[in-house]
This record gives C-alpha cells, sequence and structure tokens, in this order.
C-alpha cells in the first residue's frame, strides 16, 4: 500500500551547472524572458523541463518562477553568465532566464493507466538519460504496441527535440508520464494487479519463461548502470536477455525490442 503520510520533497536548487551540462541541457526546445517562461509555467499544457536562471538574477524579481516551479515539481538551475551566453542563444534578449520546453505533451499517470485497458503492457524506465536511446524506445514502444510509458521527473531525459527526432515520428503517437516516484508507481500498479517485470544479467529467469500474456509493466534501467537497488527490489520478478558473445549487455532500447516483442508474440499466440 502507498504510504498516506509521504510527502513530496520540496525542489532545491541545484549546483551551478558547468559548460558540459549546460549544453547537454540544452537539447529541448527553448523559451527565453521572464514574462514568457512565467506563462509556460502557468500553462497546464506546457510541458516545462527545467529553468536556467543567470547567476545574480533579483531573487524577488523572480519569485513568482519559483513559486510556480515548487508547484509543479520542476528544478531550476543557476548557470553562470558566460555560460548561458555560450550554450544558449546568444542574440535573444532572454533577460537572464531560459526553459526548456518539452517536444510533445505528456499525460497525466492516472489517465494513462484508466487508458490502458484491461491487459496492459505498459513501459517503465528507471533513469534513462541518453536522448537517443529514449526516441529509439518510444519507436519500439509504438511498433510493439505498448499502452503506456513511464519515466521519473528527476534524473531522467524529457521529450526534448533530441528525442523526437530519434523517436521517428513515435514520440506522437507513444503516452508518456512523468511520476515523481517509480517505486510508488510500481506499488499503485501492484495494486491494480498489474506484474511488475524488471530485468537484470543476474537473474535465473529469462525473458520468454515469463509469461507476458498477463498484465504486464516492463522495468528497465539506465544506461550503464540498470536498475536501482529499491527498484528492483520491488519488482515482481526479474528476467534477463542470455547473452552469448562477449559483451554482457545490450543497449536499453535493443533491450526494449526484444522483450517487448516476445510479450507481443505471447499475447498473439493466445489469441488465436
Amino acid at each position: 500500500m502507498r504510504d498516506k503520510n509521504h510527502k513530496r520533497p520540496n525542489v532545491r536548487k541545484p549546483k551551478n551547472l558547468g559548460p558540459t551540462d549546460a549544453a547537454k541541457s540544452a537539447s529541448g526546445s527553448m523559451i527565453y524572458g521572464l514574462l514568457p517562461v512565467i506563462e509556460a509555467l502557468r500553462a497546464q499544457n506546457r510541458s516545462v523541463e527545467k529553468v536556467y536562471i543567470v547567476e545574480g538574477s533579483r531573487e524577488k524579481r523572480l519569485s513568482e518562477v519559483f513559486a510556480l516551479c515548487r508547484a509543479r515539481s520542476i528544478a531550476w538551475n543557476y548557470v553562470s553568465r558566460a555560460n548561458f551566453s555560450k550554450y544558449f542563444e546568444p542574440d535573444v534578449n532572454h533577460q537572464g532566464i531560459a526553459a526548456v520546453v518539452a517536444s510533445a505533451n505528456y499525460v497525466a499517470a492516472d489517465d494513462l493507466l484508466l487508458g490502458a485497458g484491461p491487459v496492459p503492457l505498459l513501459l517503465i524506465l528507471d533513469g534513462v538519460e541518453d536522448p537517443r536511446n529514449l526516441g529509439a524506445i518510444l519507436r519500439v514502444a509504438d511498433c510493439s504496441a505498448v499502452d503506456g510509458v513511464f519515466i521519473p521527473e528527476r534524473r531522467a531525459v524529457g521529450l526534448n527535440d533530441t528525442v523526437a527526432k530519434a523517436s521517428a515520428g513515435a514520440i506522437e503517437y507513444v503516452k508518456v508520464a512523468k511520476v515523481p516516484n517509480l517505486n510508488r508507481l510500481i506499488a499503485e500498479l501492484k495494486e491494480r494487479d498489474v506484474w511488475v517485470v524488471g530485468t537484470s544479467i543476474d537473474a535465473d529467469t529469462g525473458y520468454t519463461d515469463w509469461d507476458w500474456t498477463r498484465p504486464s509493466a516492463l522495468v528497465l534501467g539506465g544506461e550503464g548502470g540498470g536498475l536501482h537497488r529499491l527498484v528492483a527490489e520491488n519488482c515482481d520478478a526479474l528476467v534477463k536477455i542470455p547473452m552469448y558473445g562477449k559483451i554482457d549487455s545490450l543497449n536499453v532500447s535493443v533491450a526494449a525490442g526484444v522483450i517487448l516483442f516476445e510479450a507481443r508474440k505471447q499475447r498473439a499466440a493466445v489469441q488465436k
């Protein structure tokens, strides 16, 4: 059961961004200027990923920005003036503030679950940070008719322009929901009788041996690290893709394709 006493943590101001971080984070669609950013934060149909503020900006002038970010659990970062000018658009009147806006709208997690049908096939991504990987995963998700994809609000890439391009148009069709806590999501899925299945190279069960005809949610870890410990522990089961070469793991988007199409194969077989 979910912990009813759990409180959403306050959004804290992260450390200043360096040149590499700022350049990497600025890959989405950008909005510049105080009023445009405030209006984007106010509008519920605008998916704001993150806000960037030039160091030394007047706090009082930005009070509404901070309040709106807190209300919508959107992180903000301070960037040095030199880095801001170098890695963001240099010729616009940015007024010391910019926001990254998603290239597609998210759906509410509850709406995604309600629309998934009686035997859903869902995908949960535990910290995928490479936008090209996320784009490729969305392409796989559309081709395998996944009912929806869940991504965490923090420490994961969102729906930016690079993701949209890598998805080859799939971003327009796949429902994606952001959730503040994957472990709470997993608990809720279990309450809805959805089997939550993670992946691990140490698992005893092969992915083809799992019964994917049941309501299922596949959980894939991020690049390099795999599933976080608590996420793995909260899964109903862990499965593995056997490796036969010198390398012990697949790219996360390839793993998604292998397992999701096995799930579709099993489901097609029982429908005949």
